[in-house]
């Protein structure tokens, strides 16, 4: 087989499934969480939205279409236009982090489910942004190393999924609570993780080290939702 600049000598066919499934499948599970209150609103009767929860929903459709664009593009072997379009993918992560943040400031200081802190709210929310933040740069820092980089890219994806896991809808998750969306989320990156370490016989570095960062961030955010001296001085956010 010809060598793969991006992928390596014959890696492709071994990593077409690992890389073009879970890509699929994220948009898939966007699709299902925000399908009642965005993109088939009209058909549920829900309620209009504002201008910054439109522009949100937006940037990250687009994010989740253009990650699983660029799967497909390395798929078919179009690497030249995979890397122009990583100049695209880094200002929209950009975006996905300012637009996502304000809007959940926003929804913060304006709207909480009953009976749920709003701050234990929020150190959900943000923690996911500070999470693909961190990984979305490393990714960019090791786009020339494109084992890591891809690993990075799928990581940072996948750890954003919790919110929309959460609003599927069905009864299992409705009333599951944080520790179950988030389970839900890392089953789909432990899954992929897996299925990678045992085609390639190894566990690569970039999903060992990522994947600690992403499962230690939840359990300190779950910890976070429920401290009192967090609470307390992070009260100013939703004033």
């Amino acid at each position: 087989m010809a060598l793969d600049p991006l992928m390596g000598i014959s890696r492709r066919q071994v990593d077409r499934g690992i890389y073009t499934w879970p890509a699929l499948t994220a948009v898939m599970i966007v699709f299902a969480g925000f399908a009642r209150t965005y993109y088939l609103k009209s058909f549920f009767g829900a309620p209009a939205l504002s201008r910054l929860v439109h522009l949100h929903g937006l940037v990250m459709t687009l994010w989740f279409t253009l990650f699983a664009v660029q799967v497909w593009l390395v798929k078919i072997g179009r690497v030249a236009l995979h890397r122009k379009l990583g100049v695209v993918g880094a200002l929209l992560a950009a975006l996905v982090v300012g637009v996502g943040t304000t809007t959940a400031l926003t929804a913060a200081r304006t709207y909480c489910p009953p009976g749920v802190p709003r701050l234990a709210v929020l150190s959900v929310t943000l923690g996911d942004l500070v999470g693909f933040s961190i990984l979305v740069p490393l990714a960019l820092v090791f786009r020339r190393q494109a084992p890591t980089h891809k690993r990075l890219i799928l990581l940072a994806s996948l750890s954003i999924l919790t919110a929309a896991v959460a609003r599927i809808p069905l009864d299992f998750i409705a009333t599951g609570g944080v520790e179950l969306f988030f389970c839900l989320t890392d089953l789909c990156i432990v899954a992929c993780v897996s299925l990678d370490a045992m085609k390639n016989r190894r566990l690569h570095p970039a999903f060992l080290w990522g994947c600690l960062f992403v499962f230690s961030e939840q359990l300190f955010r779950v910890y976070l939702s429920g401290a009192p001296h967090w609470l307390h001085h992070v009260a100013w956010l939703t004033e």
